[in-house]
């Protein structure tokens, strides 16, 4: 097939989450898959300069956005096989410190900056040479690229326009904005309504595709039918249950080439589920690096995460205060709101002993916690899909995990299967119930045998994207008539 996905972030171009490292492997792995593949990203700040094999274009874009018309440049990279990077270079847009916002707060101009990167989108999937036949988008940021289609498809002339296919990776961020930024688009007002683009007295970037694309997808199954609640639907979920039936939860893959522990560059000791040995070094070399006391009989947990309130940083950190009256170490990687980073670093002074905290982002220090730690803290709110746990699993650590989305479709409790357990679950959203889940973890801990059962048990489990890919290819052959 000819797939052209629209993605605002793309690993190892530019990232802020798991949508990066989604975007990449789908492409990735149905371009392997023997597929045409094109992706079309901003070319932000730095990527030139890092990825110096970038290739001009011969396309030069000049596409109205509202009473203005403004002109991009389209740089290409192809990285892998059959798949081919499609840059958008508009500096005042895309050129900037950060992707969507600084120091917490997003840019004024959000709404004109991803508006005119699905016209971008639109105008590619329409006159490149190879012409796709399914025009992939994903969340807010490309949310317009199905009503564009869909406008110039049934007014515009353009017959053999590409099926759309929307995933939402998480339906709190929904990219709504007055309803005059609507005026950006170029396009009549007939789609500004309850059932379409309009929101709430608002235009939403994210509702236009859920209204207009053929096909939605999100990242998990369990997601795929939360949202259409009203407990997780953020407003959306009348919108969705009309949509039910062009709905599919797909799993996100784990991209084992970069998420593996027996050749990988950031790790110095390899290890499997057949030998173990390299896992133990991996700790000890871990506490040394974040200057804890190496003692193989503590054990280990972490969480790599987004400091923010929908992973359950408060339940995280109202646990940690039981936790750390235990023999036990704990370390956190990850950034994010300045309250939530304040108590961690407050944490860290209080148990230096104990406790190891990086306010970064750091990919090599992430693979090392993922290799080093004996447990994973992912005490979600909610979930789509998450992809630390799945890295965990891979990794031999076992994560313990709140029972939302994507997290109860990848993780076994030992109360849901006897023989196969991978890590552990609660449901209750408190601190109360992750302490005792952590209280599960240190008795399993003190058990080997047991414990090395179920870390082989998480290293066998397979969530390749070889599975997911394939999955979407079904997907797109129906959507696409095929």
């Amino acid at each position: 097939m000819r797939i052209l996905l629209a993605s605002s972030e793309v690993h190892p171009y530019s990232k802020t989450g798991g949508l990066a490292d989604m975007a990449a492997a789908l492409a990735k792995f149905l371009g392997r898959a023997g597929h045409r593949v094109g992706v079309v990203t901003p070319l932000y700040r730095g990527v030139a300069e890092r990825f110096a094999s970038l290739q001009h274009f011969d396309w030069h874009l000049d596409l109205p956005l509202g009473a203005q018309r403004v002109r991009a440049e389209v740089f290409t990279l192809e990285p892998s096989e059959n798949v081919t990077f499609y840059f958008i270079k508009q500096p005042p847009f895309y050129d900037r410190p950060c992707l969507y916002n600084e120091r917490d707060l997003d840019y004024p101009d959000n709404p004109a900056r991803f508006i005119y990167f699905a016209k971008c989108v639109a105008n590619l999937a329409r006159y490149l040479p190879w012409k796709p036949q399914i025009l992939h988008g994903h969340d807010w940021q490309a949310g317009v690229v199905p009503l564009l289609v869909l406008h110039q498809k049934t007014h515009e002339g353009w017959w053999d326009a590409p099926r759309t296919c929307h995933t939402i990776h998480n339906l709190a961020y929904q990219g709504n904005c007055p309803l005059g930024d609507y005026t950006l688009t170029n396009l009549p007002p007939t789609y500004l309504h309850a059932h379409g683009a309009e929101f709430y007295g608002r235009f939403s970037l994210l509702k236009t595709g859920i209204a207009f694309a053929d096909v939605l997808t999100t990242v998990s199954p369990r997601y795929a039918i939360e949202i259409t609640t009203p407990r997780h639907g953020c407003g959306l979920d009348g919108a969705l249950r009309a949509r039910r039936q062009s709905l599919v939860g797909v799993l996100n893959g784990v991209d084992y080439d970069e998420w593996n522990t027996e050749h990988n560059r950031y790790l110095k000791h390899p290890y499997s589920a057949r030998n173990l040995q390299g896992k133990a070094a991996e700790k000890a070399s871990l506490q040394q690096e974040l200057r804890l006391p190496p003692r193989p009989d503590v054990p280990l947990f972490a969480a790599i995460t987004r400091l923010a309130h929908q992973k359950g940083i408060d339940l995280l950190l109202g646990a940690l205060m039981e936790m750390l009256a235990s023999d036990i170490q704990f370390v956190l990687l990850g950034t994010g709101q300045p309250s939530l980073e304040h108590a961690f670093r407050h944490l860290a002074s209080r148990y230096p002993h104990k406790t190891a905290i990086r306010i970064a982002f750091d990919q090599g220090l992430s693979h090392r916690i993922e290799a080093g730690a004996d447990f994973f803290l992912m005490p979600s709110a909610f979930e789509p899909c998450g992809l630390n746990q799945m890295y965990s699993l891979r990794y031999g650590t076992l994560p313990i995990v709140r029972t939302t989305g994507g997290l109860d479709d990848t993780v076994v409790d030992i109360s849901e299967d006897r023989k196969h357990p991978t890590g552990i679950k609660f449901t209750e959203y408190s601190a109360r119930a992750l302490a005792k889940a952590v209280r599960k973890a240190i008795a399993l801990y003190e058990c080997p045998g047991l414990f090395q059962r179920y870390r082989r048990n998480a290293m066998k489990a397979d969530f390749s994207w070889q599975r997911t890919a394939q999955r979407y290819v079904e997907i797109y052959e129906r959507g696409a008539g095929v």
